[in-house]
């Protein structure tokens, strides 16, 4: 209540969307303080159900109790570390909305890389290709690769079937369910034996077990298993790139991201697996983040 002209009170004007905004921003700094006011308008604009512009062309209206105690909550699950992605549902990949749960790793722009390398010696979008995804969780990579090669068969490929589900449901919406198959599986283990592949992709687990604990609160709020690499990081690698390798088709590639200062070692990887061409590829801050080979014809294996 504040003190009206005649000295009664009268009730003090409802908080705006400004307002709260405002708020959130400030308890959000003291937690998060890289993305605060990101984070609020993100997660407001959520509650508002438009976007982040809707939230500015709005900011002196009111807002209901319903949105006020919405808003909060996210704010609060946020504060607490939980990635906005898993509170809003919904991450964007190669200019594709997909949805994300706790179940799948949040897809991140890095990994956009894999899948320009992977265009870049498709050889054209008509090419009729064969390509798995390994550990397709959210089932980012295998939809951006369907989109981009339409002549393409796309199988995706993870252990987890909760996984597997939000996959089938991004590749549904984006209406390339009929295209792309998801398979339930330990890496290649369910695949028949004269399988084989123009491009194999994979996005694995690679941080070292000792370091997850190092982590960013949010990150270590997705799937251990998506993130955990054994000891050195490299578990996963020792696994998929003899395996990867060996469901190529001659001439095929196989191209897996790697962590910081992984891409020697599994380039070795590589190496010895028989690929040939193997080559590493930057990622926009520097770093070596996509490693690629290939498998040699039948006229040059000896």
């Amino acid at each position: 209540m504040i003190a009206g002209r005649n000295g009664g009170t009268e009730a003090a004007p409802p908080r705006t969307v400004l307002d709260y905004l405002r708020r959130a921003t400030l308890y959000l700094a003291a937690r998060a303080p890289a993305s605060a006011r990101l984070d609020a308008e993100v997660l407001l604009a959520e509650v508002l159900g438009g976007d982040r512009v809707g939230v500015y062309l709005h900011f002196d209206r009111p807002l209901a109790p319903a949105e006020v105690e919405r808003y909060r909550t996210l704010v609060r699950r946020r504060g607490a570390g939980e990635p906005v992605a898993y509170l809003t549902g919904r991450r964007e990949f190669w200019s594709h909305a997909l949805g994300v749960t706790p179940d799948v790793l949040i897809p991140r722009p890095e990994t956009e890389l894999l899948v320009e390398v992977a265009l870049a010696g498709a050889g054209g979008r008509e090419r009729a290709l064969s390509v798995l995804d390994l550990g397709t969780g959210s089932g980012a990579i295998a939809l951006a690769l369907a989109a981009e090669l339409p002549a393409a068969r796309v199988l995706a490929v993870d252990v987890s079937p909760a996984a597997a589900a939000v996959a089938r449901a991004n590749l549904a919406a984006a209406g390339l369910g009929a295209r792309v198959r998801v398979a339930v599986a330990d890496w290649t283990a369910a695949l028949a034996p004269a399988a084989r592949f123009d491009v194999v992709v994979s996005n694995p687990p690679y941080v070292a077990t000792a370091a997850l604990a190092d982590l960013p609160p949010e990150v270590r709020h997705e799937p251990r298993a998506a993130l955990d690499g054994g000891a050195d990081g490299l578990a996963a690698y020792r696994r998929l790139v003899p395996a990867g390798a060996a469901a190529l088709a001659p001439g095929g590639r196989l191209l897996v991201e790697v962590g910081a200062g992984q891409a020697d070692a599994v380039a070795a990887l590589f190496a010895a697996a028989g690929l040939a061409a193997v080559a590493r590829h930057r990622d926009l801050a520097g770093v070596e983040r996509v490693v690629a080979g290939t498998r040699p014809d039948c006229a040059g294996e000896g």
